[in-house]
């Protein structure tokens, strides 16, 4: 591998990884210390102020109902999430945030809306242009060979 290429690989490894660790941290310290991680993105996956159906969520978040159901009987046992029928099509488990979902998710937005002030606020306009058309670039390709 040539040099670009392996200060590249360190440069997005180290990000993805510092991003989560970051996240984890964040989650201990605060008042949603009984959440883990993936359950903060199921709540964020929820969103704040919808009512959503459980295949909708698994869809957002690539996972299959079943597994979906597993993260979602814990959010329900600690209380973040609501979860009920379709008067519609009793098939059809929907699913809203709690008071204290809505805290969570809040919380959780906050953290990104902090990560991203800091990122356009250390870079120019240009450099935050071709960061942007860097990270699409990265994210199709990322789409269409394995997502896709």
């Amino acid at each position: 591998m040539d040099s670009r290429r392996e200060v590249l690989n360190h440069l997005l490894v180290e990000l993805f990884n510092q991003i989560l660790s970051i996240e984890e941290k964040a989650l201990k310290i605060g008042d949603f210390s009984d959440l883990t991680l993936n359950e903060l993105h199921v709540i964020d996956a929820t969103g704040y102020d919808q009512t959503s159906p459980m295949t909708h969520i698994a869809t957002k978040l690539g996972v299959t109902v079943g597994t979906l159901t597993i993260a979602m009987n814990n959010l329900v046992k600690k209380g973040y999430i609501n979860r009920v029928r379709s008067d519609e099509d009793r098939r059809v488990v929907l699913i809203t945030l709690t008071d204290k979902g809505r805290l969570a998710y809040r919380h959780h937005s906050q953290f990104h809306e902090d990560m991203i002030n800091f990122t356009i606020d250390a870079l120019d306009e240009s450099e935050g242009d071709v960061l942007i058309k860097s990270l699409t670039k990265i994210i199709n390709y990322f789409d269409q060979k394995y997502l896709g």
